[in-house]
């Protein structure tokens, strides 16, 4: 496992809290996509702009390579019953593949599902059997289906629900607006959201500027969204996800440093993808693993140029990391000012670029 690379820092959880008014939790994506507000740090200058996220195309140059996580949101929430006497009803919520059809799961309620127990989902369409209970109380599972239907996504597809962050609390319309226009690879249990505000249209814009689109992979786990409990940040302990990046993306990467040309992160899975296979001179190389790279203020990073990213939760591991590549300071300072011009916040809200 990948692990952390990091200087002393004294920072505390809370230097990282803002105050943020409920209205301002964004309950559906903009329409079109690329009409959320953006607002632009300058890292050198230590100055903000307020734009619309299609104007992102200006601060692209010839040569640039725009790295994307292209895993995709599965309906990861399924809802069945015990089986057996009384039938109680019971949640699943598959967080991460241990192999084809094992899985970690968070179960709701868990008490009375002890090794050996089976639950039924969708009319007998899914079966999970508890082979182990593990740490925070999750459960390792097997499940069972009938193979001529598909694989297991093909089943989740007709059976599960997708798995929305706790602060979205309306319906979404239909599934693809929780699904970036380029997910390809199955298995997160949440969205990449910073990606949730691109187009084909904004997309080919960019290619025609110059600048290379590189898909890498981070299946997101729920850990990504929770607050940090611990007073030190230090003493946090980081979730651990699987993440792939190609013999070709790294060298299309490595081709672009090489040539001058800037590394732009789409997203904090997309920029922890490449600080985890990065080497101490920027290099980035080919590989499948998982990582618990927890990135805050004293990071220093070795593949990232600029990052497009989303406005975090409070003391969240995601507003830490987007501090460790602008500054603590200028970062809460830039969402005091998003919280006063009222731009949305969280997964399906407007966006920041970071240059």
């Amino acid at each position: 496992m990948i692990k952390n690379k990091l200087t002393e820092t004294s920072l505390k959880t809370s230097d990282f809290y803002f105050d943020l008014p409920k209205e301002l939790i964004a309950q559906h994506p903009s329409e079109p996509r690329d009409a959320a507000r953006l607002l632009v740090l300058d890292r050198n200058s230590k100055t903000i702009e307020h734009r619309i996220f299609r104007d992102i195309t200006e601060y692209f140059r010839p040569g640039d390579v725009l790295v994307i996580n292209d895993s995709k949101v599965i309906p990861a929430r399924i809802y069945g019953h015990k089986a057996g006497e009384g039938s109680a009803a019971v949640e699943f919520l598959l967080l991460r593949q241990k192999s084809l059809d094992r899985w970690e799961v968070l179960v709701k309620p868990g008490k009375r599902l002890k090794p050996g127990a089976t639950v039924i989902f969708g009319e007998g369409l899914l079966s999970a059997t508890i082979d182990e209970i593990v740490e925070d109380g999750n459960r390792i599972v097997t499940f069972s289906y009938d193979k001529s239907r598909g694989n297991l996504f093909s089943i989740l597809d007709e059976i599960g629900h997708m798995p929305l962050p706790p602060y979205i609390t309306e319906e979404i319309r239909d599934n693809s607006e929780y699904q970036t226009v380029y997910a390809n690879e199955e298995g997160s249990s949440a969205a990449p959201t910073a990606g949730l505000h691109f187009t084909e249209e904004l997309l080919d814009k960019i290619r025609a500027i110059g600048v290379k689109i590189v898909p890498v992979m981070l299946h997101v786990g729920l850990g990504t969204f929770r607050p940090v409990k611990a007073d030190n940040i230090k003493d946090h302990i980081m979730h651990s996800e699987f993440f792939s990046v190609t013999e070709q993306a790294a060298e299309t990467i490595n081709s672009c440093r090489r040539s001058g040309g800037r590394i732009i992160c789409c997203g904090t899975t997309s920029c922890r993808t490449l600080e985890s296979c990065s080497d101490e001179n920027g290099v980035v190389h080919a590989m499948c693993d998982d990582t618990g790279i927890f990135i805050y203020p004293g990071y220093r990073f070795k593949a990232t140029d600029a990052l497009i990213t989303n406005f975090h939760l409070p003391e969240s591991t995601l507003i830490m990391l987007v501090s460790a590549f602008a500054g603590t300071d200028f970062v809460m300072d830039a969402y005091k000012t998003a919280v006063e011009e009222k731009y949305r916040f969280f997964s399906f809200g407007d966006a920041m670029l970071i240059i």
